[in-house]
């Protein structure tokens, strides 16, 4: 059952991508690169005074899987502030490696533990997270990001 969902999920926002456009007026910009496949994406995030994530948006050229994950990441970012963000990254990034387990390890991921079995693909574990990735050195206000 989670397997067709996963599968579902990721053709549903790799035909239809969230927030897929470059964010005019972002306050914090990244571009994220992964070599060994060619995934090249950029990272856009509008931040307000008060340090809550107003928008969120990102564009480039990935396999589904990288456009997919980046897509329901910046729909999940929105009204989040950076700590909030931060602590997403964080987590997402212990799913998709395999240390969280989100059925049985206090998260914050909702929607986004349909990633939860990526682990297990070792070449699709720098897909899914090539758009985190960039968001966190969005945040650091680092400017290019490569997942090697």
């Amino acid at each position: 059952m989670r397997e067709e969902l996963y599968q579902q999920t990721i053709l549903e926002h790799n035909r239809n991508p969230r927030n897929f456009k470059k964010l005019e007026g972002a306050t914090h910009v990244a571009e994220g690169y992964n070599p060994l496949c060619g995934d090249h994406l950029w990272v856009y995030l509008k931040i307000n005074d008060q340090g809550i994530i107003d928008e969120a948006s990102f564009e480039g050229s990935g396999c589904a899987i990288s456009k997919a994950s980046a897509s329901m990441m910046t729909a999940s970012l929105k009204g989040k502030t950076s700590q909030e963000a931060e602590q997403l990254f964080q987590e997402f990034h212990r799913l998709v490696i395999g240390e969280l387990k989100p059925d049985k390890d206090a998260n914050h991921l909702e929607k986004l533990a349909v990633f939860s079995g990526i682990w297990q693909y070792p070449a699709r574990v720098k897909c899914a997270s090539l758009g985190w990735h960039t968001m966190h050195g969005a945040l650091e206000k680092t400017k290019t990001i490569s997942t090697e």
